[in-house]
């Protein structure tokens, strides 16, 4: 991260609220039929998501990568469409945030600001509308996934658990059941969210159940045989979303690893003293939402300047640095892989222990 594009994010950050609040009004000036349409709660939450929206341009803006912001523009244009909102508010929105950003910021860090969004308008006609199911047949235990979904959408949680459970007696592995049908079932939930078919309750409630059925699969996983290595899984302070790095902290049990799993919203303090107490080899650090990375460089730093934590490698994942492949090496971090399995064979070339089983 270089020093002027922190200046600016830190200025983004600094004068959140100014820009979103005049962001805003401007849209409302510009087209008086929003204020008919979506009326006083709808102006107040057009601010609110600018403040989500600046947030994400802070971020890509600090780590030198448009895409970060390009992608959440590319989402937020799906989300939009779903709830009846049309593409045109959403170029409204871009257009006037380049002109507030021009307004209330200096002209030397408004400009990198406003050429990340000027690249999203631009790109914003080629987005999909609608996005691809995630259940589509021709993946491993597609059935079995399929099944998983719908008893959770129905909110049978027994028989979801039951379905796992059996399948796991029938032969197939925890892995599989990790990658094949939690993965990819948790990643239809968010869509089904994103594309309004779902509310939030019923996401927060699937996700919920899919933390106690992997509780319910302990018993065959921490089975294996040891070869010394400790593995430290964590969210970085404020990210709440927890179940990806809860699994990544399972696979390396079940490759041999002593683990020991932070959870969500983490402070950095604890980590770091986690890490030492701990005498851990590796430190796995997730973060969900795009504008956390910043957070996770900041928690890297610190790991980095603690002499007791001398020799830790460190590992990153998470949705950001699936869609900025090159992101780990901003935030300081040793690798990053997109799934489990990759991140296993990852670390054993990092530190030269070999999984188990």
């Amino acid at each position: 991260m270089s020093l002027i594009s922190l200046e600016v994010s830190e200025a983004i950050l600094c004068q959140r609220a100014a820009i979103a609040e005049k962001l805003a009004a401007r849209e409302f000036a510009r087209r008086p039929e929003l204020e008919k349409r979506y009326g006083r709660v709808g102006r107040d939450k057009c601010v609110q998501d600018a403040g989500y929206h600046l947030s994400y341009l802070a971020e890509a803006v600090a780590t030198d990568n448009p895409n970060l912001f390009a992608d959440y523009i590319g989402w937020t244009k799906v989300m939009l469409a779903r709830r009846g909102v049309p593409t045109s508010d959403l170029t409204l929105h871009l257009e006037s945030m380049g002109e507030v950003l021009n307004e209330i910021l200096p002209a030397a860090l408004s400009l990198p600001a406003r050429q990340i969004v000027e690249q999203s308008l631009l790109r914003l006609p080629d987005y999909p509308d609608d996005l691809p199911s995630f259940m589509g047949p021709g993946h491993p235990h597609s059935l079995l996934a399929h099944q998983y979904l719908q008893s959770l959408l129905r909110g049978e949680r027994h028989i979801a658990s039951q379905l796992i459970l059996d399948a796991v007696k029938r032969g197939v592995t925890i892995k599989e059941i990790y990658l094949d049908v939690f993965q990819r079932t948790q990643y239809e939930i968010g869509r089904l969210w994103q594309t309004n078919q779902i509310c939030v309750a019923r996401e927060h409630y699937c996700t919920a159940a899919t933390q106690l059925i992997m509780s319910q699969l302990y018993p065959y996983i921490f089975t294996g045989e040891k070869h010394g290595g400790t593995f430290i899984g964590t969210c970085v302070a404020g990210d709440l979303h927890e179940i990806g790095v809860r699994m990544i902290t399972d696979y390396f049990e079940m490759a041999g690893w002593d683990t020991y799993y932070l959870g969500a919203n983490t402070p950095h303090e604890s980590v770091v003293r986690t890490v030492t107490e701990r005498k851990a080899n590796v430190l796995g650090i997730s973060a969900t939402i795009t504008y956390h990375v910043h957070d996770v460089e900041q928690l890297i730093r610190k790991v980095r300047a603690e002499p007791t934590c001398g020799g830790v490698k460190i590992i990153v994942g998470g949705y950001p640095f699936n869609i900025a492949p090159g992101l780990w090496r901003a935030v300081d971090a040793d690798g990053s892989s997109r799934d489990a399995a990759g991140v296993v064979t990852l670390v054993e070339e990092l530190t030269g222990r070999k999984a188990t089983s």
